[in-house]
């Protein structure tokens, strides 16, 4: 089975490590990237979406539209705020992580610092959103 996970990261090199790291895995994944909250809404909004993605990964730092605007919008949205939102960002500390979950948010990551921990966490990441929670179906 193969999943669709929406990336929204302006980084590049933040992108092919993910890349990197969600390949070895071994999960059959098709990791669609985007640069910021507006091509993030743009694309889930399209009329010819055909697959809502099985999660989304969602920087706070971006140009245009930020992870916290995007956040935001995606769960008032009624079409679009079942789909689970883990935030992957460099952002670290109580008050912004709160925020983030009171807006919805399903999990909050801090981006590690190395690239074997940075494998670490998309394994457990793969192995909870992928083989034990339950995820609505659009």
């Amino acid at each position: 089975m193969s999943y669709n996970i929406i990336v929204a990261e302006d980084d590049s090199d933040d992108r092919t490590l993910l890349e990197t790291a969600f390949r070895e895995t071994g999960l059959e994944v098709e990791l669609v990237f985007v640069n910021n909250g507006v091509e993030l809404l743009k694309l889930l909004t399209a009329q010819k979406r055909s697959v809502a993605p099985r999660v989304i990964m969602l920087d706070l730092n971006m140009p245009k539209k930020d992870g916290r605007e995007s956040l935001k919008e995606l769960k008032q949205h009624p079409d679009l705020k079942k789909i689970p939102v883990i935030i992957f960002t460099t952002t670290n500390n109580a008050a912004e992580i709160n925020r983030c979950y009171e807006l919805g948010a399903n999990t909050y990551v801090v981006k590690p610092d190395t690239y074997a921990d940075l494998l670490k966490v998309v394994k457990h990441l793969k192995n909870y959103w992928f083989e034990i929670a339950s995820v609505s179906e659009p």
